[in-house]
């Protein structure tokens, strides 16, 4: 009897991990990625929505990796899946990997000792548990995973490492193919783990973006958001890998690096950094925000300014907020230099997924952007980019 007592409550213990392991991870991503759009959709109009279906649209800013399910599946939660991405008829996706965010995250200053909120997360996944305690293999192993969906279906999402993968999947695309390209990012330069070794390790496993920092001060310098108010510069390692990305045609990312590191980057003659998701700090004074002057300069040396869809970076919960927050931009850096930035299932809500992006190209209409404007900003400053930064074969 006992014996089989022993063995119910085994059973139950089984059948509780099984539906805490199957359950919890989607459970806490519905929670960290609300889509906050009307039941009925935001008004789309027929004249947006032909201008949105003839655009080639790119975005820098995807944490859709971050959640462990299949992005060839249409999914009932977050933001970006290759479905809803295709349907909103997105060309290029930036789909960066996350390997650390600090316990009690914010914008205001973040120890890189504090307990790690991805550690349990990707434990709670079942993610290899090669990737549990080490930063680099948490980030090949988002990127093995969107290398193993392109291999999966290439005649919905290719990899893109080079100008001429750029150029394929635009050719693909102008030949009528509902297709993405994907660009592999990281989100901070953390996943080094301080060797300039893994920086070919992660060049090797498709990554062509890294930003150098995240919430945290790391090896290669301050965060906008770390322990040391305006946080250190650029550390001898950090241009030892900026040098490193130069070299390689990789995208330099400076979305929350402290504005030490920014000055410092923007000394490189060579640099050409950008800013994946941000918003304008004189339409919307978030500490998230880079200071206006310090944006100018990143336009001023080629770079793009990336607007994000939440509200902490443009400082409202709507489309138009968003179109507004790319009006600030366009008139700190003109219309050349903007792009879009969603960060989209990174931690936060939007007023959109993918799939209605269109739902912006009204709102930038009805701002009273011209259509050469809205298709610049909507992704022919990113396309743009991409083609004179990536290496070309």
């Amino acid at each position: 009897m006992l014996k089989r007592i022993l063995a119910g409550v085994a059973a139950l213990v089984v059948l509780g991990a099984a539906a805490f392991f199957a359950f919890a991870p989607g459970y806490v991503e519905r929670g960290l990625n609300p889509l906050r759009m009307p039941p009925e959709g935001w008004p789309v109009s027929a004249q947006a929505q032909a201008l949105h279906d003839q655009l080639v649209i790119g975005d820098w800013h995807s944490d859709a990796l971050l959640w462990d399910r299949d992005i060839l599946d249409r999914a009932d939660r977050g933001h970006t899946d290759v479905p809803r991405l295709i349907d909103g008829n997105v060309a290029v996706q930036v789909f960066t990997t996350v390997t650390k965010s600090p316990r009690g995250q914010n914008y205001d200053g973040n120890s890189a000792d504090a307990p790690d909120n991805i550690t349990p997360l990707f434990m709670g996944q079942l993610r290899p548990p090669r990737s549990w305690f080490s930063l680099r293999e948490r980030a090949l192993v988002q990127a093995e995973a969107l290398a193993q969906a392109a291999e999966d279906a290439p005649d919905r999402l290719r990899l893109i490492r080079t100008q001429a993968d750029l150029q394929a999947v635009l050719d693909a695309r102008a030949g009528g193919k509902r297709i993405l390209g994907a660009v592999l990012g990281s989100e901070g330069g953390h996943p080094l783990e301080g060797d300039i070794a893994n920086l070919d390790v992660m060049h090797d496993a498709g990554f062509r973006l890294i930003g150098l920092t995240h919430f945290f001060d790391n090896e290669l310098g301050g965060s906008l958001h770390g322990e040391g108010g305006t946080g250190a510069g650029l550390s001898p390692f950090g241009r030892q890998v900026v040098d490193g990305m130069i070299r390689r045609g990789m995208v330099i990312d400076l979305a929350h690096a402290a504005p030490l590191m920014v000055q410092d980057v923007l000394a490189i003659p060579e640099a050409r950094p950008i800013l994946s998701h941000t918003g304008i700090h004189g339409h919307c004074g978030s500490a998230r925000n880079l200071d206006d002057d310090l944006v100018r300069q990143i336009a001023a040396k080629g770079g793009v300014i990336s607007i994000g869809f939440w509200s902490d970076v443009v400082c409202g919960g709507t489309p138009a907020h968003i179109a507004e927050a790319i009006v600030a931009a366009i008139r700190l850096v003109g219309e050349d230099h903007v792009s879009l930035g969603s960060d989209y299932d990174g931690s936060v809500g939007v007023p959109f997924d993918a799939a209605h992006l269109a739902a912006l190209t009204q709102a930038l209409l009805d701002e009273g952007l011209s259509e050469p404007q809205i298709a610049k900003v909507m992704g022919g400053n990113m396309i743009r980019y991409l083609s004179e930064t990536l290496p070309e074969a």
